[in-house]
């Protein structure tokens, strides 16, 4: 099998792809093969031959790998001397490790809530409007751009050059500030800001999900709940306030707590457009230094132990949330 590996040229691997899947369809082939004989064979085994490849991938590619990462943690940098909670110690008391975890909260605060927010706003604002299909593309399109694309976008928005005869802004938000007589800035440098500028990125890429699940959610309200609230002389802002939001509380928690977990695990915008440089790291990038830059497996080890911590309540209470939804429904 090491040929597998080895393969480097592209006629190798294609013959790898190749392999693979007819490997594939073999083993498939096999399985349905064996399960379609029910009168002969066992009901548990064809349960396990259609749960046993998943319950396989599972095992190999999620729970191993997670004992596993929880067990280096314990670790020094060369996983080789057990070294307890020495590198908790360490991601809690050293400063530079307390800007990532000040960082991350910031991002977990602010992201969700601001996403949620103007995609609920916007939502109601467009709802049966006459553009509506337009304007709710428009928000939605950067959802169809990578995280990496869109970093790239914005750096290039948040580009500086320093303020001299002859040189032109081609960033525009600094050609902005120009137009109204200021000085150019330099928004991903200067901390603390800096984060807040990387934030806006992420929002502007959320908002779109917020808008289009919870415009869904709004034409679900049922006609008549809208018809009795217009009766009772209600309209306006208290319409959103106490017809609008009390009926699709349940898409505004299960946006707010996917927007949560999908921010906790942020890493493309700020690898991409500081490299966690000038106090913009977050739990995620600093992961990847320490693990995959640094090549320290168990401090590595630990902040993906934090991580995996931060996101199994949000991820827990959202799947809860998810079912009183369809129970309601």
């Amino acid at each position: 099998m090491d040929w597998l590996l080895d393969a480097g040229t592209p006629g190798e691997k294609f013959l790898v792809m190749a392999f693979a899947i007819a490997l594939f369809v073999v083993v498939m082939a096999g399985i349905l093969f064996a399960v379609d004989r029910p009168k002969r064979i066992p009901n548990w085994v064809v349960v396990a031959g259609f749960l046993g490849p998943s319950v396989l991938m599972l095992l190999l590619g999620l729970i191993y790998p997670a004992i596993r990462t929880i067990v280096d943690s314990f670790y020094d940098k060369n996983g080789q001397n057990f070294i307890g909670l020495a590198n908790y110690e360490t991601i809690f008391t050293q400063e530079g490790f307390q800007i990532v975890l000040r960082n991350t909260a910031i991002w977990v605060l602010v992201v969700p809530i601001a996403a949620t927010f103007l995609g609920l706003v916007y939502a109601v604002l467009v709802d049966r409007s006459r553009f509506e299909s337009f304007a709710k593309a428009l928000i939605f399109l950067p959802m169809a751009i990578s995280m990496v694309g869109a970093s790239v976008i914005w750096k290039f928005v948040y580009e500086f050059r320093p303020d001299q005869p002859g040189v032109s802004q081609i960033g525009l938000a600094n050609q902005v500030l120009v137009w109204l007589g200021l000085e150019p800035y330099q928004f991903l440098i200067s901390t603390p800001w800096n984060t807040f500028f990387l934030i806006v990125v992420f929002i502007w890429i959320q908002a779109g999900f917020a808008m289009t699940v919870l415009s869904a959610a709004i034409k679900a309200i049922p006609d008549d709940i809208i018809e009795a609230a217009r009766l009772d002389g209600v309209g306006g802002v208290r319409m959103f306030r106490y017809v609008t939001v009390p009926s699709i509380r349940p898409a505004i928690v299960v946006v707010f707590t996917t927007i949560a977990i999908v921010t906790l695990k942020v890493f493309d915008i700020v690898r991409t457009m500081t490299g966690g440089n000038f106090q913009t790291s977050v739990v995620a990038n600093e992961f990847y230094v320490q693990a995959f830059r640094q090549f320290n497996t168990g401090l590595g080890a630990a902040l993906a132990v934090i991580l995996f911590v931060l996101v199994i309540p949000i991820v827990v209470y959202n799947v809860r949330q998810m079912r009183l939804s369809e129970e309601i429904r």
